[in-house]
């Protein structure tokens, strides 16, 4: 077998903003598998200051994953490379697939069936912000979900009610993500004040690695929490459950590429499903490739939420696929060649 991979820099159509900084542009690797004149593409995918395997070796680290393969090598752990262990998964999942973009065939990949998403808002001016939230209403997007956490916090009230003043929630819900901006002291207050507008739930509200404080807010909360950066570098399965048990949180978030690839996000579906724990899963602001692999995975999953999936419209410079959304669904149009990586 042989190995090898290129770097892409997505950039981003508009500058987008989250609690921990404005995005302008982010990294992806794809790593190219080649046997018997047949090729699969996978997607290593790194979110600065946040992916576990954010770290100066990453490039060097899948250099020797690729000379390990071509060598047939014993292949280093990647545990602690989760994003490197995603695109190597996805990899080998496109190279054993009929086609190199088909890793889960479904009636999603036939294009006759689609995933429920939510619409993303991005943090900006007030104006920007519901200048967003206006243009995915137009698009029949039924979930809505805002960044929080970044500016005066009565201003992002105002932005919440005014949405739930014009749809009541059987018709918008709505979710926030305050990407852990909220410190814990004055977070509950902030929850009870969120509460007013009958929101979906609340992602990560405050910073992570703080159990017994979490445990506090799910437990008081008068909106549904969910877990996202909190999974992040959890990988032994005791600390999954031992955190789970403590917390006690209402929903869980997966990003398969944050987490380890597929593998890992199945120990996680596991637990989940054995605490009952409700979830969905997210992009971490792949290219369409491993946006395409995600879908296909998560579609098999017997999903009952809108899932994260709206974000591959995001670059000026992305991987042209058949991805396509349609009234706030994700629908696979197999009239639209992928283009050539």
């Amino acid at each position: 077998m042989k190995a090898h991979f290129k770097k892409h820099t997505l950039i981003f159509k508009n500058p987008s903003g989250t609690s921990r900084g404005v995005l302008l542009k982010k990294d992806s690797w794809f790593l190219i598998l080649t046997k018997d004149r047949k090729s699969g593409i996978g997607e290593c995918s790194i979110l600065k200051g946040l992916s576990y395997d954010d770290h100066p070796d990453f490039e060097k680290t899948l250099a020797m994953l690729c000379n390990q393969i071509i060598r047939g090598e014993a292949l280093l752990d990647l545990t602690a490379w989760p994003a490197i262990k995603m695109g190597f998964e996805m990899a080998l999942l496109s190279l054993k697939g009929a086609h190199s973009h088909e890793l889960f065939p479904s009636f999603f990949t036939k294009g006759s069936k689609s995933i429920p998403i939510n619409g993303l808002v991005w943090m900006g001016s007030y104006d920007f912000m519901k200048q967003q939230i206006d243009g995915l209403l137009s698009k029949g997007f039924n979930c809505i979900k805002i960044k929080i956490g970044a500016l005066d916090f009565d201003e992002e009230l105002r932005l919440i009610a005014q949405l739930r003043k014009r749809y009541d929630a059987k018709t918008i819900s709505i979710r926030v993500d305050a990407n852990g901006a909220f410190l814990f002291s004055e977070a509950l207050s902030k929850l009870q004040k969120l509460s007013a507008f009958r929101l979906h739930s609340i992602e990560q509200p405050i910073a992570t690695k703080q159990w017994e404080n979490m445990a506090f807010l799910c437990k008081k909360t008068p909106i549904p929490i969910a877990l996202d950066e909190e999974l992040i570098g959890v990988f032994s399965k005791a600390l999954q459950i031992q955190m789970l048990d403590q917390i006690c949180p209402q929903y869980l978030v997966f990003k398969p590429t944050l987490l380890g690839g597929f593998s890992s996000t199945l120990q996680w579906l596991s637990l989940a499903k054995e605490k009952g724990i409700d979830w969905w899963i997210t992009s971490a602001l792949e290219s369409n490739i491993g946006l395409n692999a995600i879908a296909q995975f998560t579609f098999l999953k017997n999903i009952s939420l809108p899932q994260g999936l709206g974000t591959g419209s995001l670059f000026t410079n992305n991987i042209e696929s058949p991805l396509v959304i349609k009234k706030g669904c994700l629908w696979t149009d197999n009239s639209i060649p992928w283009k050539q990586i």
